[in-house]
């Protein structure tokens, strides 16, 4: 124990030697405050991994001679968090503040005891609450840190200025519930030479950055929003042409029309499409909503083992899927937690997690105040990029044109 006090009080004494070097970080020019931001919020994570749990081990031995140690390091520490040159913020999954440093309550223009327990959305611009909210909560639920571009409400000189908010997960002792550590980076050098600031996964630029930044910035928007015009364009150009009069739906599968409208999503959007419809029980009329039957899986072509295994599940055996077309409600889910949501295959492993699903949206078919006709789930793999926001209000309306088609085939 004594080897364990020994090494805990070397690692405080250089950890107070780092953290009075990073102090001079507030003399150095904006453009040269980055590695000393990055080794700020290095020296935070070392607390959260490192010193914390130590504490913490130490507390619980019930070691009475320690008891002042612990007490000196629980202050040097809160010293640390209240002295650090960069904003740091303590929130709730919901973005409320448990705690805000010194330097914060200067950047919000509030007091640390006024902004205690308030949500600290209220002094960002009103675009970017939502996102800013959203990613706050995914943190909290474990699932990575995040970093993100925000801005603080608009002066009456011009747009507020732009900050860069890195959140990471941490359990506070003696503390309810997970909290995110969130340090904003101020100023140009927050954003180095070679990244544009990001927000929804879409890279902007700023005024502090320059025209060729802000061209940049505008570039990407438009190029996300062709390639999903695009999209819109071609799902919606396979349901017009039709099917032609006299044909019979293939027994077993969707609408020709429909076929070909899920086949654009199919590797271009998404790497796995797969539709459920609903079956009207018999004697009802055609626009009842009844049991779910799968009637087509779309997937990578080297995976014919899986391609089986998921178009053999029973639908009713997939919660994902019997709650959307229960509740007509949809779901976007990053880095799924529950991993049996979509069901398990004939050896009961889980489908998400033979298919290496990190993002999934599931959408029910459903046109304005009509019944379910189906529900359009669709997975992202691997390293691909999670679904977004902007992708998901696509998905809503592609899912809109086909339960039109599904009740015309039907009709």
């Amino acid at each position: 124990m004594a080897g364990v006090e020994q090494s805990a009080g070397g690692d405080l004494t250089d950890f107070r030697k780092r953290v009075e070097e990073l102090r001079s970080a507030r003399a150095l020019p904006s453009q040269e405050q980055q590695p000393m931001l990055d080794a700020a919020l290095f020296e935070l994570q070392h607390v959260v991994d490192v010193l914390l749990p130590r504490y913490e081990g130490l507390a619980a031995a019930g070691r009475n001679n320690g008891s002042r140690a612990g007490t000196e390091e629980q202050q040097l520490l809160r010293a640390l968090f209240q002295r650090t040159p960069c904003v740091v913020a303590l929130l709730d999954p919901d973005t409320v503040v448990r705690r805000l440093n010194f330097a914060g309550t200067i950047l919000f223009g509030m007091r640390a005891g006024y902004a205690t327990g308030r949500p600290l959305t209220g002094s960002l611009a009103p675009e970017i609450r939502a996102a800013f909210r959203s990613q706050v909560a995914a943190v909290a639920r474990n699932e990575g840190d995040r970093s993100m571009v925000v801005r603080l409400l608009r002066t009456p000189d011009g747009p507020g200025e732009p900050l860069r908010a890195t959140m990471t997960a941490l359990r506070p002792p003696g503390e309810p519930g997970t909290a995110v550590l969130t340090v904003f980076h101020t100023g140009g050098g927050a954003f180095p030479s070679h990244e544009i600031p990001s927000i929804n996964g879409i890279w902007l630029g700023d005024e502090q950055q320059g025209d060729h930044g802000e061209q940049r910035a505008h570039l990407a928007e438009v190029k996300q929003g062709a390639e999903l015009m695009d999209l819109l364009d071609d799902t919606t150009t396979a349901l017009l042409s039709g099917q032609p009069a006299g044909t019979a739906v293939k027994a077993g599968g969707p609408p020709a029309a429909v076929e070909r409208a899920l086949r654009e999503l199919s590797g271009r959007f998404a790497d796995w499409v797969v539709l459920d419809e609903t079956t009207p029980a018999e004697g009802e009329a055609a626009d009842g909503a009844g049991a779910l039957r799968r009637t087509l899986v779309l997937g990578p072509d080297d995976s014919e083992d899986l391609t089986a295994a998921l178009a053999g599940q029973d639908p009713a055996q997939c919660p994902l899927a019997e709650d959307g077309a229960r509740t007509g409600s949809s779901a976007l889910q990053v880095r799924p937690e529950d991993v049996a949501d979509f069901g398990h295959d004939a050896q009961g492993a889980p489908l998400l997690v033979r298919a290496s699903v990190t993002s999934l949206l599931c959408v029910p078919l459903r046109e304005a105040g009509g019944p379910v006709r189906g529900v359009l789930t669709l997975f992202r793999t691997g390293a691909r990029q999670a679904f977004s926001l902007p992708e998901a209000g696509v998905v809503d309306r592609v899912s809109r044109h086909l339960a039109l088609a599904l009740r015309d085939t039907r009709s």
